[in-house]
């Protein structure tokens, strides 16, 4: 054993491992943070496509809301470190923010490195001792409880308390391969059964690979489960290869994940800002003052051009029909297919795709109110480990700097004691 001896040793160096080792460290606690790779929050530079996309500036209602698994669970680590008190601490270590459309809040430089570097810089504002290149192979128990952690090398480091926030299964090349779930396995926890989320659903339509790299905005996405409307927002979709991805369909795919994929279905609204009868009326101006144009020539007024053919073979309508021969019934099928245009989902993207984890600890084996486990004292939880997740825009790297928080000030506290 060395004869370095910590109050806290952190493990992991994503959102969640850096804020609970800045959180513990203020609370005057002795703390290491471990880290395999070669740099800290490895998988923050990737968020928000590279821009950190840190939290959402809404109320604590809406934050419970975009929580959707195990909400609850969350109160008192969000009663701890809310998103303005976030947005706040970030802005006082020195980065400047803003919110965009829904809320998102960013750096203003739109460089995530940005918030990696404050974080660093308050790692040792507070003096927080940092390892890299140091992957933690098992966790230490004397008497029932945490002593500490040993190395892949087979150096052990002594803690009176130890936080696990080594990320999920999401992103494994920045080193969430599985190793915390299955040091609490080992340990006597439940981890439930992790699946794929927020990610890129497969689409059986073989129209819809036509269309790759063709974004959508202001669009809206409904998801239904046997036939019954379970999702519905506005916002960006992409098509792609194999079928869609974007805000919209990772939002969508939470509710997907785990389940049986034959029971849903998506429809997408191309323009929500019409009903069917202005729409319809719409659709009926721009034939008559097209009346000798091709149709296929006339859509791209109401409609992406690479969307038009596509939607016209839906529709059984020949491309290089002229307006004036489009039948009262066409026109209404084309107006039905631009509002409600089916989308038959037959799978979802894989682990390298994923935004986050579905499933993790179980909740009911962590105290909601430290994060410590129920099962082993001495051991905290904190991030996309635990059996929590939520939707996308900033509201998993809130639980992950929530979260983290708390089990960085209260495992300060017990290590204290």
């Amino acid at each position: 054993m060395t004869d370095c001896k910590y109050d806290v040793v952190v493990v992991g160096g994503g959102a969640a491992g850096m804020m609970a080792a800045i959180c513990a460290a203020q609370h005057g606690a002795r703390t290491l943070l471990l880290e395999r790779n070669e740099k800290l929050g490895k998988k923050l530079y990737i968020t928000g496509k590279g821009r950190c996309n840190l939290t959402n500036d809404c109320d604590r209602d809406e934050l419970m809301r975009n929580t959707v698994r195990n909400g609850r669970f969350l109160y008192s680590a969000y009663a701890t470190l809310d998103n303005r008190a976030l947005m706040r601490m970030v802005q006082e270590l020195g980065v400047p923010l803003k919110t965009e459309r829904g809320g998102r809040v960013f750096p203003q430089s739109d460089h995530a490195s940005d918030i990696n570097r404050a974080l660093t810089r308050a790692l040792a504002q507070y003096g927080a001792q940092v390892r890299l290149h140091s992957r933690v192979a098992a966790l230490q128990c004397d008497e029932g409880r945490v002593s500490g952690v040993t190395l892949a090398g087979g150096e052990t480091v002594a803690a009176k308390a130890v936080v696990l926030a080594t990320g999920g299964l999401s992103y494994a090349v920045t080193g969430s391969d599985g190793d915390g779930h299955r040091m609490a396995a080992q340990n006597g926890h439940v981890v439930t059964d992790c699946t794929p989320s927020l990610v890129p659903i497969v689409i059986q339509e073989p129209w819809v690979a036509q269309l790759q790299g063709l974004a959508l905005k202001n669009v809206r996405l409904g998801l239904y489960r046997r036939g019954k409307r379970i999702f519905e927002d506005i916002g960006e979709m992409l098509f792609t290869h194999f079928g869609v991805s974007g805000p919209l369909v990772l939002t969508a795919s939470a509710t997907i994940s785990g389940q049986p994929i034959d029971e849903f279905s998506l429809r997408l609204d191309m323009k929500p800002g019409l009903d069917e009868t202005r729409l319809d009326q719409r659709l009926l101006r721009d034939l008559d003052e097209n009346a000798n144009r091709q149709i296929a020539n006339t859509l791209p007024a109401l409609l992406p051009q690479r969307m038009v053919r596509p939607v016209l073979e839906l529709c059984a309508i020949a491309p290089e029909a002229p307006c004036h021969q489009i039948t009262r019934a066409q026109r209404r099928l084309l107006g039905e297919t631009i509002k409600s245009l089916a989308l038959t989902p037959t799978g979802l993207r894989g682990w390298d795709e994923a935004v986050i984890t579905r499933g993790g600890v179980a909740c009911q084996q962590v105290d909601p109110s430290t994060l410590q486990s129920r099962v082993l004292p001495g051991l905290y939880f904190a991030g996309e480990l635990l059996d929590v997740d939520a939707l996308t825009g900033g509201f998993n790297l809130q639980l992950a700097f929530s979260t983290g928080y708390l089990a960085g000030a209260q495992s300060a506290r017990a290590s204290q004691a």
